[in-house]
């Protein structure tokens, strides 16, 4: 490419190419050295800092805007970001903005040319590629430029007057704008906002409910609505159309739409994510209306994958003063240099380049759909199986038909709760799901979308988002297969959240509290039982058992993730339960819980004794150490007290005095005496500590088998006659009377041989009396030796 700028004729433009590609790689090239990565260490490079006077050459200038583009990329662990992929189509783009500074110094008579070229190209290739015949455009950065300079268009052409007079002429008739109810949020609001006009202005028009799509605009409705309002002297002024909604990438009837308006002599505007496909041979019916309209806008950046280009906005007028007036159109060379970057990319890219991105997100879409047929629990909301842009599907376990007669029957109770609660639930699942389906395969784009009816759900919109990630058909793949592996997980917790719940309400200690937005099995609290009427210290108390039990839970070797809850929104000295498996034991983890909780109250109540009886037996001790020493004076007698007369005395006759201290027994918080202890060199027998009690939940698990999991029983160990016998003999025992003096149960002892004797005696004759046919001698002798034992 180096060689193709030197061949340019202008030396700048070439300059300009060269010094554009090399920006691009510096700015791109992530490896930094390791003198600049200490200096950053010590630089704070979001302080803002004063202008050097000397000035900075544009190698460090660019090394500065990479040090802000990638610096904060150590501190973003926990979010990963994925910055969009520029390709050479790209670089074409950023280069149309620095031309279109160059080109501004110019003389007029050149400048006027090439702008009305650049334009006219433009508008030309993007009406043919888009089937828009006969019509102008019009650029602009944000999107809902477009459609308010419409609006100025067709005020300009309703009212004649508003020219010359302004906002007068609208006191008569009261201009009225439609939009549907699921058009983009606060678009209304920003149209009434621009142009002035009070929100009475703005009338929503509600989706079907009856039927159709719940997406599409009640068209019927809308005709009513239009025939009040101009009864009631309004003046209806214009109608937005979708072509792809925002949420659901539904499309209106645009037919019916477009003879609605004509009758009323309105205006049709139309903009959706739908309009790309308008390039593509097949196009559905519904999206192929749009042509027809008075208006469209196309956002060619996001479709195409284009940095920072402009949205356009096609139309039909025939009269260039009212476009002037509106401000569609402008008399200044410099401001048509906005198609420019446009301009360039189109080329670049070509016709066909343009149709192959375009085609591969809708491929990339209907390989979606159709694997997504095929997995239970998933429910899809598409508005054409064979050619939707836009895939919305959602996690939603049905009911079998004796599952949905009892829920049914179950329903009809208590029917506005139940529904409420599992459509929470629900929002709250497909939330967790979307979140882990993006941040598992980031190259997918899906997002979270809301929907009136159908609540949370998980969008897929490769028209926005592949050209920019670089989504491939692998891709697509990949998040089918995290799909599945996230589709057992939701079903297992939400079948266990009910059984989660009946188990932690029967336990005494534990207080189940209801969070709907919790995406897991459930939240539960160790309830602490004080008589302390102090709330603080209650609630200090209660929170100090509560994180040490998540403490606690989380040093155990499970699956299962034990938190604090969401940072916001959350309840208080909880503990939040995760997603889980099937094979969870819910009665475990539950007797696990309370078992931890009940072990940490009483740890810190027994400290709180031991606080409380260590003083008192400190005050006991000092009490009797005093009079110890007392007694000790008085068997001394006065005389051993005086100084010297007492060291006469004890070495005439020594007064043999045992040491007399006290020990103080934690385990039995009582005080003994320390004679013992100064006779034997050890410690005296006292109360011996109890055994540390253990948990009778405590399962015995298998090697490697992870707390709370459902263990399989097998009995292949044992052989049938072995489990029998041992059978047998448990029973025995269990048979045995319980409380036997020694000299009962020796007797029992006796009775028990006895009888075992003679049982071994019975089957002995048994068996005798079956041969006795075959050897009489045999049988003969065997009874008198029968007889003698």
């Amino acid at each position: 490419m180096d060689g193709s700028l030197e061949k340019m004729v202008d030396p700048t433009l070439a300059e300009m190419g060269k010094n554009l590609n090399e920006a691009m790689k510096m700015l791109e090239d992530n490896q930094r050295k390791v003198e600049e990565e200490n200096e950053k260490k010590y630089a704070r490079k979001d302080i803002p800092g004063p202008l050097q006077g000397s000035g900075q050459d544009m190698v460090s200038i660019l090394q500065l805007v990479q040090n802000l583009m990638h610096g904060e990329e150590e501190e973003e662990t926990s979010q990963s970001y994925r910055l969009q992929n520029v390709g050479e189509q790209g670089h074409m783009a950023l280069l149309g903005h620095s031309l279109a500074a160059y080109i501004s110094v110019l003389d007029r008579e050149r400048l006027r040319k090439l702008t009305t070229r650049i334009l006219s190209d433009t508008t030309l290739w993007l009406c043919r590629l888009f089937r828009y015949e006969n019509g102008s455009a019009y650029y602009h950065e944000d999107d809902r430029e477009g459609l308010l300079k419409i609006c100025r268009l067709v005020i300009h052409t309703r009212y004649e007057d508003y020219t010359l007079e302004g906002f007068n002429v609208l006191y008569t008739k009261q201009p009225v704008i439609y939009i549907s109810s699921a058009a983009r949020t606060g678009l209304g609001q920003a149209l009434c906002n621009q142009l002035g006009l009070p929100l009475s202005c703005m009338c929503r028009v509600p989706c079907n409910t009856m039927f159709g799509s719940q997406h599409q605009m009640d068209v019927a409705l809308l005709d009513r609505l239009i025939k009040d309002d101009v009864e009631s002297g309004k003046l209806p002024l214009l109608l937005v159309a979708n072509a792809g909604t925002p949420g659901a990438g539904h499309t209106d009837k645009l037919g019916r739409l477009k003879e609605l308006c004509e009758q009323h002599k309105m205006w049709l505007h139309v903009e959706g994510v739908n309009l790309a496909t308008l390039a593509l041979g097949y196009v559905s019916s519904s999206v192929l209306a749009a042509t027809k309209c008075d208006s469209m806008t196309l956002t060619l950046g996001s479709w195409l994958g284009l940095p920072a280009v402009p949205a356009v906005t096609l139309y039909r007028h025939e009269d260039p003063s009212l476009s002037l007036a509106a401000g569609l159109t402008s008399s200044q060379p410099v401001e048509k240099l906005r198609a420019l970057p446009l301009w360039l990319s189109l080329q670049y890219l070509g016709h066909d380049g343009i149709v192959e991105r375009i085609k591969h997100a809708s491929q990339l879409s209907q390989r979606l759909l159709e694997n997504l047929k095929n997995l239970d629990f998933i429910k899809t909301s598409v508005e054409d199986e064979l050619s939707s842009p836009v895939v919305v599907f959602k996690f939603f376990q049905e009911y079998s038909n004796r599952d949905q007669t009892s829920h049914a029957a179950q329903a009809s109770t208590i029917q506005h709760p139940i529904i409420s609660n599992e459509g929470h639930i629900y929002d709250t699942f497909n939330q967790w799901l979307g979140e882990q389906l993006a941040q598992l395969v980031p190259a997918s784009g899906v997002d979270v979308v809301e929907l009136e009816d159908e609540g949370t759900c998980v969008r897929f919109s490769p028209l926005m988002t592949s050209a920019v990630l670089g989504t491939e058909i692998q891709d697509i793949d990949h998040l089918v297969d995290c799909l599945k592996m996230k589709i057992p997980v939701l079903t297992s917790t939400l079948q266990l959240r009910e059984e989660f719940e009946q188990e932690v309400r029967r336990t005494v200690s534990l207080l189940y509290i209801e969070d709907l937005g919790w995406p897991g099995l459930g939240v539960v609290r160790y309830s602490y039982h004080s008589d302390e009427k102090n709330d603080d210290k209650q609630e200090k108390e209660l929170e100090k058992i509560n994180t040490e039990l998540l403490k606690k839970l989380n040093e155990l070797e499970s699956d299962l993730t034990f938190s604090l809850g969401p940072e916001f929104g959350g309840q208080k000295n909880c503990v939040y339960i995760g997603m889980v498996t099937e094979d969870l034991d819910v009665s475990e983890l539950v007797e696990t819980i309370a078992a931890t909780g009940r072990e940490i109250e009483e740890n810190s109540r027994l400290l709180e004794n031991m606080t409380e009886v260590v003083r008192k037996g400190i005050q006991e001790a000092q009490l009797q150490l005093q009079k110890a020493n007392e007694e000790r004076l008085l068997e001394e007698g006065l005389l051993r007290q005086i100084p010297v007369v007492g060291s006469v005395l004890n070495w005439f006759s020594p007064f043999q005095a045992s040491p007399k201290g006290r020990t103080f027994n934690l385990t039995a918080g009582s005080l003994e005496s320390t004679e013992s202890m100064y006779v034997s060199k050890a410690q005296g027998t006292g109360t011996t500590p109890p055994p540390t009690p253990t948990s009778s939940l405590a399962k015995q698990r298998l090697p490697g088998q992870k707390a709370f999991k459902r263990s399989l029983r097998s009995s292949d160990g044992f052989s049938e006659t072995s489990s029998i016998s041992h059978c047998d003999d448990l029973d025995r025992l269990d048979q045995r009377p319980p409380n036997l003096s020694p000299g009962q149960e020796q007797g029992s002892l006796e009775m028990e041989r006895a009888e075992e004797q003679k049982e071994v005696v019975q089957a002995k004759t048994d068996t005798e009396d079956i041969h006795s046919d075959q050897s009489p001698p045999d049988c003969t002798k065997a009874e008198e030796q029968a007889s003698q034992r």
